[in-house]
């Protein structure tokens, strides 16, 4: 019989009963359940509601199961993970283990659940993500030097370095880290005492549950409390922000690991090979990385869709919010961890990076800002030296081999320094203020971010 089945006459239907189930996945709950109920039991105890003796057998109770769901028993046999967590208590104490749900809902103890959940997986991730942060730091570290052609609209646009192209991306990681962090703060207040949806007739101590779970405050309004999955939705919404910057990052990698780009080896160990074509090489899991970011992305989108039409206070679509964040989660950490441990085994043909760089005219806006300097307009050193690549691309010689009359027919501004300027290594260094590619900037910020 449910323990919900007072009022009821006959028993549920078996196919509304498995529909209905959600410890299929909420059982990975079940060491926040116990820890919350833990945390509710000894408040009960402390405020005299139930007596010191009850809770402290419940305590006892609780922290036997929470040992066995450690050590891997089997969960099944109930609704969900709180009734399962309450009959395992009941038959190892007796009928004491009924008083631990005095005072409070399922409604707001799923609530607390999740948000115990969330919390640990956060901090979980935030690690993950300083990981590969690490990973990009000193892979960057050694490659300051190393020069790369940087793209605007897939186009070569100007020359800067592997070192200044990496850290992009860690400052990327590094904003995930923050948002991360500000979400947490949203999942860091307490929700048990918001009972079904009214808040509860008993004089618990919400503050005092709040402070032996580590929460920095408790709800204000019950009704918003058990219907609130506003953190969980940041919660996936930051994940897919992760998820889209590791798609960008192994959208390079692919790219540059084919044979028309030639710029990095990939690792035997992060390969697979074709069950056809003995010669193929395939970047298999960037190739997985950038898939998985859809099912994160529909992850956020259902979370979504489920609360937009849902009145005060809790309805059972609530259900629904349990599969979509441990997916974000689980999903979020195997990339991350898969990414970090590939990264370093990346191979970059820095010859073919250099040749790169010093095609397609790659110096050509230095070359405009050498005649802005010495007092043309912009727009009119825009078109003399848009005539000067003409003229270079006719010749098929790259800007600083032209001869000097070249550069004269173009402006008589052009002086004999100019071919020095138009150097691939002065272009980059040339880049010396605060967020460009110039080597020295580069290791400056990269010193401050492998400091965070």
């Amino acid at each position: 019989m449910k323990k919900w089945a007072g009022v009821f006459d006959g028993s549920l239907d078996k196919l509304a009963d498995e529909f209905n189930s959600s410890l299929s996945f909420d059982k990975r709950l079940a060491p926040y359940d116990i820890q919350g109920s833990i945390a509710h039991a000894t408040m009960l105890g402390e405020c005299g509601i139930i007596s010191k003796a009850d809770a402290d057998a419940i305590v006892a109770g609780l922290n036997k199961i929470l040992t066995e769901v450690n050590s891997g028993i089997a969960i099944e046999g109930e609704e969900d993970i709180h009734m399962w967590v309450e009959e395992c208590l009941t038959k190892l104490i007796g009928d004491t283990g009924k008083k631990l749900h005095t005072g409070r809902s399922r409604n707001d103890q799923v609530a607390l659940d999740v948000r115990l959940y969330l919390r640990k997986t956060i901090d979980d991730i935030i690690g993950e993500l300083a990981l590969l942060i690490s990973t990009i730091a000193d892979i960057a570290e050694s490659n300051l030097g190393t020069i790369i052609p940087a793209y605007t609209h897939m186009q070569k646009a100007q020359p800067t370095t592997l070192a200044h192209h990496m850290l992009a991306y860690a400052e990327m990681f590094l904003r995930d880290i923050d948002r991360l962090k500000d979400c947490r703060k949203r999942v860091n207040i307490m929700p048990l005492g918001a009972g079904a949806c009214c808040g509860t007739g008993f004089a618990i101590n919400r503050h005092r549950v709040a402070e032996l779970l580590g929460f920095d405050g408790v709800t204000q309004n019950s009704l918003d409390t058990v219907s609130d999955r506003d953190f969980g939705v940041e919660f996936a919404s930051a994940c897919s922000l992760i998820m889209m910057h590791l798609s960008r990052y192994n959208e390079e990698i692919i790219y540059w690991s084919t044979g028309e780009f030639g710029y990095i080896t990939l690792d035997d160990k992060f390969s697979t090979g074709s069950s056809m074509m003995p010669q193929k090489k395939n970047p298999d899991m960037s190739e997985l990385i950038r898939g998985k970011t859809g099912r994160v992305f529909g992850a956020t989108v259902s979370l979504l869709t489920m609360l937009k039409g849902l009145p005060l206070a809790y309805n059972k679509d609530m259900q629904e919010d349990k599969e979509a964040i441990f997916d974000c989660a689980d999903t979020v950490s195997k990339s991350l961890a898969i990414f970090t441990a590939m990264l370093p085994s990346l191979k970059y043909n820095k010859e073919r990076l250099y040749k790169a760089a010093a095609e397609g005219y790659t110096n050509a806006t230095d070359c405009a800002d050498y005649l802005v300097k010495k007092g043309l307009p912009f727009r009119e050193a825009h078109h003399a030296v848009g005539s000067l690549v003409k003229k270079a691309m006719q010749k098929k010689k790259p800007l600083d081999k032209l001869p000097l009359t070249d550069f004269k027919a173009a402006s008589k501004l052009f002086e004999a320094d100019i071919l020095e300027v138009l150097k691939i290594e002065n272009v980059v260094k040339a880049r010396s203020l605060v967020g460009g590619c110039s080597p020295d900037v580069v290791r400056k910020r990269l010193q401050e971010i492998k400091a965070l």
